[in-house]
């Protein structure tokens, strides 16, 4: 195949590239921002699928982050490919402090307490939920009992502080993308499309003189 890796990497790679990209998290940043900046559209609508990429990585629908942004870009004319790229913004060393902020933000807005020992308990409560529902799947079809205690306690404790939380913090993160985004875009794309224009100003001069040349 054309585009096949020659050297295939190992699944520790594979996860290891994952939560460290090679060349680092500067390096994957500038690439982002480059594809953004090299983007076909209007700042506004490049703008717009920031936004909603930006604001889908504060949603607690793991998994889900580029079907929503998608989603959102369409519904905001929003340019799709940049929402997917600014997805990005969740990666291995953000979705810790999104995570615990969203939670903390959602308790005190609901008048919950959030538990400190957050690393120990929201394993707890994921692995408690997702246990739940296997078990309660297996119960469509045999005759065991459901029981809904954990996804409960999963649902009051975790996800929906979780999505209070996230949905405010995403609102604000989103908002200072866009309006910070639409002006360095505008600026990049007039430099870019002066660079053009001058370019193709010598490009004619150039012809001119050719010709008169030959002339």
């Amino acid at each position: 195949m054309v585009f096949k890796r020659r050297d295939k990497r190992s699944v520790g790679k594979l996860l290891l590239d994952s939560v460290y990209p090679r060349g680092g998290w500067g390096r994957a940043a500038y690439y982002i921002s480059h594809r953004l900046r090299r983007l076909p559209d209007t700042p506004r609508k490049i703008g717009r699928g920031i936004f909603a990429g930006v604001f889908a990585v504060f949603t607690p629908f793991y998994g889900l982050h580029f079907l929503i942004a998608a989603l959102l870009a369409k519904a905001m004319r929003g340019n799709i490919l940049a929402s997917l790229l600014s997805t990005l913004v969740g990666n291995p060393l953000t979705y810790v402090p999104i995570g615990v902020a969203s939670l903390k933000l959602g308790h005190f807005l609901l008048g919950t307490r959030f538990d400190e020992n957050v690393d120990e308990t929201l394993v707890a409560k994921f692995t408690g939920a997702a246990s739940d529902l296997k078990n309660n799947f297996l119960a469509l079809f045999t005759d065991a009992v459901p029981h809904w205690a954990r996804l409960s306690t999963f649902y009051h404790e975790v996800f929906l502080p979780y999505m209070v939380g996230g949905i405010l913090l995403g609102l604000v993160a989103a908002l200072i993308s866009y309006y910070v985004s639409v002006p360095l875009l505008s600026a990049y794309q007039n430099r870019r499309r002066g660079r053009l224009k001058k370019k193709l100003s010598e490009l004619r001069a150039s012809a001119a003189a050719k010709v008169e040349d030959r002339g």
